[in-house]
């Protein structure tokens, strides 16, 4: 069912796409928002790059007691695993997911990928979103995720 699905955002410490310091997810069943996920992520060594910071706010002193990805995998997973998964830039964020499972040796669940930077012509989700009037809260992986999911409904729906 192709209005069944999980819009997921990550949020990075660093360039290094292990490096998740905050999980979105919005899962949508028949069009309608049933369920949300939204965490704090200790990265790896609680390292961060001060750029990266200036995008989302996230710092080492709000994650260093969060869980690291490995202990929340079992929340996330169900979200992902054998589903519709949606995501502004599926590139990011299929590429942070896998390289933190791989980095903490967690098999990569089986999902179909869908990319809503894609389906509206690599247009940012900041632009979108003001022309939907979709409420954001851009580099807050939960806000980002929601919007997504709103974006993802619109486009099924003139489709």
């Amino acid at each position: 069912m192709r209005n069944t699905f999980t819009a997921i955002d990550f949020e990075t410490a660093q360039g290094y796409r292990h490096s998740i310091c905050q999980v979105g997810l919005v899962r949508v069943v028949n069009g309608v928002i049933t369920e949300t996920f939204e965490s704090l992520v200790k990265p790896p060594d609680n390292y961060y790059w001060d750029r990266f910071i200036e995008i989302h706010g996230i710092t080492p002193e709000m994650t260093k007691e969060s869980p690291t990805f490995d202990l929340i995998w079992h929340k996330i997973e169900p979200f992902i695993n054998k589903q519709n998964v949606v995501a502004h830039n599926m590139v990011f964020d299929s590429g942070c997911l896998k390289g933190t499972l791989e980095y903490y040796g967690i098999e990569i669940p089986l999902y179909t990928d869908y990319c809503t930077c894609n389906l509206y012509n690599r247009r940012s989700l900041n632009e979108l979103c003001k022309q939907y009037k979709i409420e954001l809260n851009h580099h807050d992986a939960l806000s980002d995720a929601r919007a997504c999911a709103e974006l993802y409904r619109i486009h099924l729906n003139n489709n």
